[in-house]
């Protein structure tokens, strides 16, 4: 979307003019973040979370780089070279617990920034693209977080890549040879940690790559807002700086006192302590748990117990699991209803609520033994999960009689006032009285 009353980037210097004509790099940055880029005047620190997102990733892939110059990916030294990092590496340790904690963080802003766009509609047009390749970023951090874990070789590592690998086993016909083919063999060894440490080195760059399409695909129809009502004039919208900029950096500030509360007061707390035992293929953990990022998906995974006719278990474990995010791709047809914002579908807005606690309900079991009651209320929650997504958010689109929405985002902030809401281009023209 192009807006007429942009500010255009002029440089006054000679040398800034002279760069701007050979290659016009600040005036790439001045359109994406500066005075160029108008966004709407109503934006909530829900919107701070896009470029806390940003911020980890360039975070995880700087301590990840200095990280791997101390790393051996072998199955003999890959734990020593862990401790020798912890022990002997100057300030190998806070490195370590930042890069670890650094992928809690990435997860909490993300999913804080999934729902917001569950609650606001983000995903509607003219922003399906946006929300499409944020699905891609989403799986790829997945992956990549899943072969992070296993490059420590704890017990826990080697345990989860046995049982997360082994999934694909599952798959019909090619599944033991997609098994064998993810490990260089018949079960984790060197092959298995060389090839996770490539791909864990390697798949940040192309996260770096996604959010670039991301962030271009967002800068075509505009950002969003929690009215969900389009911009319509001048007055409906501030340059992004210094207005969010500045909110940005309060964000962002607020974030580094809570991330940086848990590198150094409590940087365990979201680990696992078997992880600290060297990887034995002869011992069993008692409880093989994931990292808590991805429990919801897990308890899914684990909520099918029996075959169904001729569909084993684990396969239909396995389909439910990965369909739990598939199904965001469908987001844009399947809730059909014109307006955007939870806050004026009162109907919607129960059944999001609803979705938060059956979210947090599956986190809980995914992270508590494979045992009752916590199987059967697993089972109970992807139900609802499944349910929400497929029936009941496009019934609710259907029938729903949303509330009046504000004729403008400056009414929104600053309720009815012509003056407000006129700008100078369409003001009536003074009387010649």
């Amino acid at each position: 979307m192009s807006f007429p009353w942009a500010q255009e980037y002029k440089p006054s210097h000679p040398f800034m003019q002279y760069l701007d004509e050979k290659l016009p790099l600040p005036r790439f940055v001045y359109n994406a973040v500066g005075a160029g880029y108008p966004v709407p005047r109503n934006l909530n620190y829900f919107w701070n979370f896009g470029v806390l997102a940003g911020f980890c990733l360039v975070l995880q892939i700087v301590t990840g780089i200095i990280l791997a110059m101390h790393y051996a990916g072998d199955a003999k030294l890959a734990f020593a070279s862990t401790e020798h990092i912890m022990r002997d590496v100057n300030f190998g340790w806070m490195l370590r617990y930042m890069h670890a904690n650094g992928a809690s963080a990435f997860f909490v802003v993300i999913y804080a920034h999934i729902f917001r766009g569950f609650y606001f509609s983000s995903y509607k047009a003219p922003r399906e693209m946006i929300w499409l390749i944020g699905v891609a970023i989403f799986l790829a951090m997945m992956a990549t977080a899943f072969m992070g874990y296993v490059l420590p070789w704890g017990q826990m590592s080697f345990w989860g890549a046995q049982v997360i690998t082994g999934l694909f086993s599952a798959v019909p016909l090619v599944g033991e040879s997609l098994h064998t083919w993810l490990l260089g063999g018949f079960s984790p060894d060197n092959a298995t940690l060389n090839r996770f440490f490539s791909l864990h080195f390697l798949l940040p760059f192309v996260i770096a790559a996604l959010i670039i399409l991301h962030i271009w695909a967002l800068h075509i129809p505009g950002s969003s807002n929690p009215t969900g009502v389009d911009v319509k004039t001048e007055s409906d919208t501030v340059p992004f700086h210094p207005y969010y900029t500045a909110k940005d950096g309060f964000g962002l500030g607020v974030f580094l006192i809570i991330y940086t509360s848990v590198v150094f007061f409590a940087p365990d707390q979201l680990g696992h302590p078997d992880n600290y035992i060297p990887a034995n293929p002869l011992q069993t953990p008692a409880h093989i748990v994931p990292e808590w990022y991805f429990w919801p998906f897990y308890a899914i995974l684990r909520a099918f117990t029996f075959d169904f006719l001729f569909i084993p278990a684990k396969l239909m474990g396995v389909l439910a699991m990965f369909s739990a995010i598939l199904c965001w791709f469908f987001l844009p047809w399947l809730d059909t209803s014109p307006v955007r914002s939870g806050h004026y579908r009162p109907l919607f807005r129960k059944f999001f609520w609803a979705l938060v606690v059956d979210a947090a309900i599956l986190g809980y079991c995914g992270g508590s033994p494979a045992e009752e009651p916590f199987v059967m209320i697993s089972q109970l929650a992807a139900m609802y999960y499944f349910l929400h997504f497929l029936v009941i958010l496009p019934i609710v689109s259907s029938i729903e009689k949303p509330e009046p929405l504000p004729f403008s985002i400056t009414e929104a902030v600053l309720g009815k006032d012509d003056k407000a809401v006129l700008t100078p281009h369409h003001a009536p023209a003074p009387s010649a009285a």
